[in-house]
């Protein structure tokens, strides 16, 4: 049960990564918290790098805000509209 919940983790993350600069389409509910608890992490793993090296600037969690500010978008936009929303609440 565990192998299938990790291939549809890798499945949903490959899946905004294809699609982080369209906003057309639907994302369902599983591939939208999973792209979450990505993100969550990878922010996680950045802060900790920052707060290890003692930088004073958050160099790693600026670059890791970089990398997933669209795709986190999009997939939002995508989310909202599988709902029946427009992604324009945002």
């Amino acid at each position: 049960m565990l192998i299938f919940k990790f291939y549809d983790f890798i499945e949903s993350v490959s899946t905004v990564f294809s699609k982080y600069i369209t906003a057309s389409g639907r994302a369902c509910r599983s591939e939208y918290w999973w792209w979450q608890l990505f993100s969550f992490l990878i922010q996680c793993a950045a802060v900790l790098i920052d707060l290890s090296i003692g930088a004073e600037f958050s160099l790693f969690k600026f670059i890791a805000f970089l990398v997933l500010f669209l795709p986190s978008l999009a997939v939002t936009f995508r989310r909202y509209y599988d709902a029946g929303y427009s992604g324009w609440w945002i």
